[in-house]
């Protein structure tokens, strides 16, 4: 007898559900190598060695928060401290390093000050019962506040010519910086993708009550994501120091927008419940890639911000058309 299998047919629904989850899985890749392809085929520069090497160094704190700032929106939660902990890190860092001109435990300064801020905003957000957006902005501000106390109200700087090294070294013309960025990334997709506890992430925030009943430890996973997000933007604002050479007291909110804006383009969901590193990586640099271009094309600053915004409205509006349609 011949082998008979049954194909299904394919109705204008099913093709529909197809091309939705196409848009919204791997659609970052797509629009990325497309604008690649775009700018080196435009732009003469923009296929340099220096110029890719340049865009893949500016990233490398960028994908360092955003990376585990993934998993705690994967999880449901929204991390608006990043900023905050981005900027009082360092000066935590530097006050070490000033006083026992030790560079490694600087490092480890800045990422404990970033694992503080982060454990602090789970217990709220899982303990307290606080909306994690309210929760992490009522830190950030606190944060903010004592990165002036700790700093004094002044520029910090190294004290040893070696802390320049954590973000400037070169390994095969690529900064430490950037294979820092790799190492994270790595370390996030085997998190999420291959240990028990990304299965129970993606369940918290898919339905948390479910999770619960399914014996899950929602509230423990909930501390466990802030944790990771805020040590995350504590090495991420040590790594920019060690880059500049200083770092400052401010109450900048911009490198915020940077990490939601490479998470939202890249198609993780801000409800919760999907998304991927992988994801964010593509988004960071479908954004760092349409901003060199708009530079090298020399577009008016202002129309780069009006093409950001609208970049960024049209990846939210998929995510909620997506999940407004049947799967």
């Amino acid at each position: 007898m011949p082998d008979q299998r049954v194909v299904p047919d394919l109705d204008m629904a099913t093709i529909g559900r197809r091309l939705r989850s196409s848009m919204t899985g791997s659609g970052i890749v797509w629009v990325t190598v497309v604008l690649f392809a775009f700018l080196s085929l435009t732009t003469g520069p923009f296929l340099t060695e220096a110029n890719l090497r340049n865009i893949l160094d500016q990233q490398a704190t960028l994908l360092i928060a955003a990376s585990l700032a993934t998993v705690a929106m994967i999880a449901g939660g929204f991390d608006i401290s990043v900023s905050a902990v981005y900027v009082a890190a360092p000066l935590v860092a530097l006050r070490v390093e000033n006083s026992t001109e030790s560079v490694l435990l600087a490092v480890v300064a800045g990422v404990l000050a970033g694992l503080v801020v982060g454990t602090v905003n789970g217990l709220v957000v899982a303990i307290l019962k606080v909306h994690s957006f309210i929760g992490t902005l009522a830190t950030s501000f606190m944060v903010f506040g004592a990165g002036y106390l700790i700093s004094d109200r002044s520029i910090l700087r190294p004290v040893s010519d070696s802390f320049r090294d954590v973000a400037r070294t070169r390994w095969f013309t690529l900064t430490t910086a950037t294979w820092i960025a790799f190492g994270v990334v790595l370390l996030t997709w085997f998190l999420l993708s291959r240990t028990r506890f990304g299965r129970h992430v993606y369940a918290t925030g898919g339905n948390p009550e479910a999770a619960r009943l399914a014996g899950v430890r929602v509230t423990g996973i909930t501390i466990a994501v802030f944790m990771l997000s805020g040590a995350a933007a504590g090495l991420a604002g040590t790594v920019s120091a060690s880059r500049s050479i200083s770092a400052m007291p401010s109450d900048d909110f911009s490198f915020l927008f940077g990490v939601i804006s490479a998470i939202v383009v890249g198609g993780t969901s801000i409800a919760g419940g999907e998304g991927g590193v992988w994801r964010t990586v593509f988004g960071a640099f479908f954004i760092a890639l349409m901003i060199n271009g708009f530079n090298l094309h020399q577009v008016d600053p202002i129309w780069q911000r009006v093409i950001q915004g609208l970049v960024i409205l049209v990846a939210v509006g998929i995510d909620a058309w997506s999940r407004r349609r049947p799967r």
